[in-house]
């Protein structure tokens, strides 16, 4: 029963350390220093920002008209 709560709290404790690690390389190496440029990049002219672009499909799946072409409600 022992060896199985070693085991358990081992692992946790592996875990946890390779997330901090993680994370501290996060922070050296500057990927948490500009959130704003990595939520804009997968933008580009076919589909501006603020302006949505896709439609769902209705229950026949076909896709409904409910956006005009610039994205704005109809």
């Amino acid at each position: 029963m022992i060896l199985i709560y070693i085991l358990i709290f081992g692992s946790v404790a592996v875990f946890g350390l390779t997330a901090v690690a993680g994370l501290v390389w996060a922070a050296r190496t500057g990927q948490l220093t500009n959130f704003a440029a990595g939520a804009t990049s997968i933008f580009d002219e076919d589909e501006p920002i603020g302006v949505m672009t896709d439609r769902f499909p209705d229950r026949r799946g076909r896709r409904t008209a409910t956006d005009t072409e610039e994205g704005q409600s109809t």
